[in-house]
This record gives C-alpha cells, sequence and structure tokens, in this order.
C-alpha cells in the first residue's frame, strides 16, 4: 500500500507566503486495511469499525471508518501542505457530520480564513468529503507559522 505522503509534495510556506482564502487539498483512499492499522496504533477496536457481524446489526448496516482516523488527515493538512514544515499545531475542533463506508476516496481541504500578523498563526477552515461532496467531518484548526 502506497503511504499517503508519498503523494503529496510537501511545502515550506513563511507565514507571508499564505494568503487568506488560499485552498490546500490531498485526496485518500480509505479501506479496511487503513482501519486496522489505525485500530493497531492507537488500540482503538471498537466493533463498528472493524466487525462486519456486528456492525450489520447497527444503524449504519456495516462497517464504518474511525472518525479520528479521518481526523488525523488534518495533520497531513497542515504538517505537510499549509504551512508545511514550519507548522506547530495549536488546536483542532472537529465536527463529525456524516459516517463514511470503507472503499471511499475522501478530500481532505483547508481554506485559511484569518492572519493575525502578530502572533503568526493562521486559522484554517478544515473539511473532509466523500465523492458525493458530502461533508464527513469539518472544524477548524489554528496554526502558529514558526520562524523559518
Amino acid at each position: 500500500m502506497e503511504s499517503i505522503s508519498a503523494k503529496i509534495i510537501p511545502n515550506n510556506l513563511s507565514f507571508n507566503d499564505i494568503k487568506v482564502g488560499r485552498v490546500f487539498s490531498f485526496e485518500v483512499f480509505v479501506d479496511k486495511a487503513l482501519a486496522r492499522s489505525f485500530a493497531k496504533l492507537t488500540g482503538d477496536k471498537n466493533p463498528l469499525h472493524l466487525d462486519e457481524d456486528y456492525a450489520r446489526k447497527t444503524e449504519f448496516g456495516q462497517t464504518i471508518v474511525h472518525g479520528m482516523l479521518l481526523g488525523s488527515f488534518f495533520s497531513t493538512l497542515v504538517g505537510m501542505l499549509c504551512p508545511g514544515q514550519n507548522a506547530l499545531y495549536l488546536s483542532q475542533d472537529l465536527r463529525f457530520r456524516n459516517p463514511l463506508k470503507f472503499g471511499q476516496t475522501v478530500n481532505v481541504a483547508g481554506v485559511v480564513t484569518a492572519k493575525y500578523d502578530t502572533a503568526k498563526i493562521i486559522d484554517i477552515r478544515t473539511t473532509i468529503k466523500d465523492k458525493n461532496g458530502t461533508v464527513i467531518i469539518n472544524g477548524l484548526a489554528k496554526v502558529k507559522v514558526r520562524n523559518e
């Protein structure tokens, strides 16, 4: 399986390089192998995400992707794209809007909505959408752009 970061060309943006309204994004295919890796890494082995027999009896009718697995892609967005290596992640709020079934490609995106010159902090409105444009997760990241 090819890693997600292998598909991303990392940025090294300074605070001045970043403009309000600029959009950063990438796509990732989410499969059950990724969920098993996430479960092994985090210890979150909730059967809703891993056990087809269990999940079939839930309101979803099948396994769904861990919300925090998806939310972790915002770390890739900040640490690799905006601003990239100069990032110091300060906070991230997450709103889980809709479940995601396995075997889909999602779009992970962020738009810079504000810049605070004195502190060198940016706000990034973060969103993950499925192939139909349905919002799966959204939120707001606050990121300090460290000195280069």
